[in-house]
């Protein structure tokens, strides 16, 4: 997000617009947390992780008095149009917002390593957790090839298997669980058993948290029962996967929506989200980008299934 936020401002003053910050979303816009913001802000910041604006949930924000309370910081600070990076519930409470206060402008930049957004091939945050996952899981194939051992390794994607479907694929998982697709536990076994009497010295599978037989934990319980062949371990990627530096084609996307973002505002557009598909710029508007969700490609599924 950072390389996204340097985005915005320089292209801000570019264009001769006074930038703003706003500090922990929401909850900053109503205490009125703003920070002004010149080309010295965002010197040095391209290759960090997180966000130097810092982010929070706002429960007040949920309500008709919390939002009234950030038009009028917004208003007092003059503050005309608003870059809003996040997701559904970023874009839910800025659409409830314009439809409260017209006169305010906000345009949304995809920000979720889920890459569950409908609008855009690829979501800020998600490269970047992809390739995290890959190298962890690296790490913990040498450990399962020298010891024998089946790993269940846990990524996230409480909701969607983005994460788990290519990290698996990038790092030969003999087999990627997602919400997506449902898990039959008896049909893994097999596939286990086949690596196994192949003569495979180790096993991974890839698991999104998400997924409907349970987390990493519960399968590898499961399948223990009945497999026994490898010494059964699971490990929990858990939030090492939203933090570290960005990957190059992370910060060129952010780099490049942060600055559609703008010219968005500037050609007065609001309530989009700015996605990039097929590698165009396209607009869509808050209320579908919430209402759908990107679909795995099932193409994925079946690399899974033919390379394991």
């Amino acid at each position: 997000m950072n390389a996204c936020i340097r985005a915005v401002v320089r292209t801000g003053l570019h264009h001769d617009l006074q930038v703003v910050g706003i500090r922990r979303g929401y909850a900053g816009m109503i205490d009125g947390d703003f920070w002004e913001m010149d080309a010295h802000s965002v010197s040095n910041i391209i290759q960090l992780g997180g966000t130097i604006l810092q982010s929070a949930r706002s429960e007040e924000f949920r309500t008709a008095e919390g939002r009234k309370m950030a038009y009028q910081q917004l208003k007092k600070r003059g503050i005309e149009g608003v870059v809003a990076i996040g997701g559904d519930g970023t874009f839910t409470g800025a659409n409830i917002f314009m439809k409260e206060y017209s006169d305010i402008a906000f345009v949304g930049i995809p920000g979720t390593i889920d890459n569950d957004l409908y609008g855009t091939d690829f979501t800020i945050g998600y490269d970047t957790a992809i390739n995290t996952a890959m190298n962890a899981i690296d790490n913990i194939k040498d450990t399962a090839n020298a010891h024998n051992r089946l790993f269940f390794i846990e990524v996230m994607g409480r909701d969607a298997g983005f994460i788990a479907l290519r990290s698996g694929i990038a790092t030969g998982a003999e087999a990627v669980l997602i919400p997506e697709s449902k898990t039959n536990i008896d049909r893994l076994i097999d596939t286990l058993e086949y690596n196994f009497n192949r003569k495979k010295t180790s096993s991974i599978v890839v698991v999104a948290e998400g997924d409907d037989a349970g987390g990493a934990f519960t399968i590898a319980e499961k399948v223990k029962q009945k497999f026994n062949h490898y010494d059964i371990r699971v490990t929990i990627l858990g939030h090492i996967q939203r933090g570290g530096r960005p990957t190059c084609m992370e910060r060129v996307l952010a780099s490049r929506l942060g600055m559609e973002a703008v010219r968005a505002l500037l050609q007065d557009m609001k309530g989009v989200m700015v996605g990039e598909q097929c590698r165009k710029i396209v607009y869509t508007p808050f209320e579908n980008a919430i209402k759908h969700h990107q679909e795995i490609n099932p193409i994925l599924l079946e690399m899974v299934e033919i390379l394991s």
